[in-house]
């Protein structure tokens, strides 16, 4: 019996003998590709088939335009943290992760910033505002966002008027319909759509020194707004014609005031259904 778990031992030592002996082997064997030359880069953009400024081929120009195109390099040479910093010194990247792959390819992958309104202020301003409520620059590139008009500081801007344009971007019906935001010297908003002849007032939007309730008060103002003057379009609009009125106006919660193109007096809702 000892004769045995002393085989049983002797066995299993020469298996991790030999396990290691492959190990120090393969380790020591492995090519050394740092001498080898990068074929090429490979570029994955997030989201950069549905919108955004980037694309595959403005991210490789951007990195040969920093003399950091690694096409043709020893990949020993390759200084993927610069690549990444280069591409994080563009407006409109968010992030930028570059790394060398086994057969010297270098991947770089990058999240873009997501514009969700252009604001052209009547104080000359002219920039992008993202999705985290950030200014953008406004370059050469251009995107089909929202425009938005009128009396806008860039504190609102990013406290009010890009949770606004996510509320509209994130209803069916709103994103499809506008294509402009006016705000007023009052500070009052105003809609324009697409179709029609006409100008959609929404009143002031709610606000708060909390960012959570400011923006979730104007998200759910925009979605009632949105209700009503889907159900206004259906049952009144539909049956009195869409060319009467010059304005909707929906700054009064249950009532909705509109103002005839012909003679530019008021009449609500139920007045215009009535006739």
């Amino acid at each position: 019996m000892a004769k045995r778990m002393r085989d049983i031992m002797l066995i299993a030592a020469d298996v991790c003998l030999a396990a290691y002996i492959v190990f120090v082997f393969c380790a020591f064997h492995t090519p050394d590709n740092r001498a080898a030359v990068c074929p090429g880069i490979s570029v994955v953009v997030a989201d950069g088939k549905t919108h955004g400024f980037i694309d595959r081929k403005e991210v490789a120009a951007r990195v040969a335009k920093a003399g950091l195109d690694p096409k043709g390099k020893v990949v020993s040479g390759i200084n993927c943290r610069q690549i990444e910093e280069a591409l994080l010194a563009t407006p409109f990247i968010r992030t930028a992760q570059c790394y060398l792959t086994i057969n010297g390819i270098v991947n770089i992958e990058i999240t873009q910033r997501m514009p969700v309104v252009r604001v052209k202020a009547a104080n000359g301003d002219d920039y992008y505002v993202d999705d985290k409520d950030c200014i953008m620059p406004v370059t050469g590139f251009t995107t089909d966002v929202i425009i938005a008009t009128g009396d806008i500081d860039r504190r609102y801007a990013t406290t009010c008027l890009a949770p606004m344009a996510r509320a509209l971007l994130a209803d069916d019906f709103a994103r499809n319909l506008f294509q402009q935001i006016n705000i007023t010297a009052e500070g009052r908003v105003e809609l324009v759509p697409q179709v029609g002849n006409n100008i959609i007032r929404l009143g002031r939007l709610p606000e708060s020194d909390n960012r959570e309730e400011r923006e979730g008060g104007i998200d759910e103002y925009v979605r009632r707004k949105m209700n009503t003057l889907r159900t206004f379009y259906k049952y009144g609009l539909s049956v009195v014609g869409w060319g009467k009125y010059s304005v909707i106006d929906l700054e009064y919660d249950n009532q909705v005031v509109c103002k005839r193109r012909r003679d530019n007096t008021f009449l609500t809702a139920n007045d215009i259904t009535r006739k």
